[in-house]
């Protein structure tokens, strides 16, 4: 696969700034003729803090190689998430994939990340520093996490709306505080 220089540079310096979180790690087995073969199965959350993040899964005989292979899937599979003034999200947003359903709120400053375990991991490495989330339904980890992939790459900033709508970011935020007055 061939890149652009200004590609293959902006890779490298984007993920000397990824972290990465550990979501799961889960032993399976294999049945063989002569019994089990033991395995693991990692899941990782990859972000930088500033808005972009991404989640991978990765099986191996050992740990630590099931968590670089999960790393290295979540660094290819990185989404960028418009967030408000650099802490929070535009507006609430749900999510669903397979059983697992979530519900992602906007918070004001100071209320922190309240979310549970595998929602906390993405939203810590996404840079959300306010945010209030539920989760309905399945607690599987991965449809936990690929559910809240599915809630943010439903946002859409104020700016991407306007755009759509040919009008002005002003028109779009503005609208709301204008009606409030004149009802």
């Amino acid at each position: 696969m061939a890149y652009g220089p200004s590609q293959r540079g902006q890779g490298q310096r984007g993920e000397q700034d990824l972290f990465d979180k550990l979501v799961s790690i889960n032993r399976v087995a294999k049945v063989v003729k002569g019994g089990r073969r033991f395995g693991f199965a990692a899941l990782v959350v990859v972000g930088d803090g500033k808005g972009r993040v991404g989640y991978g899964s990765g099986k191996a005989r050992e740990v630590p190689e099931a968590i670089r292979k999960a790393t290295e899937a979540a660094k290819t599979k990185l989404i960028r998430v418009p967030l408000r003034e650099g802490r929070t999200l535009h507006h609430d947003v749900n999510g669903r994939y397979g059983a697992g359903k979530v519900l992602v709120r906007a918070a004001p400053a100071g209320t922190g990340i309240i979310a549970g375990g595998p929602m906390r991991a993405v939203f810590e490495s996404l840079g959300v520093q306010d945010v209030v989330a539920k989760s309905n339904g399945s607690p599987n980890p991965h449809n936990m996490v690929k559910a809240t992939f599915d809630a943010l790459q439903n946002l859409a900033s104020p700016r991407s709306v306007a755009a759509k709508r040919g009008k002005k970011v002003g028109d779009i935020v503005g609208r709301r505080d204008a009606g409030a007055d004149t009802e």
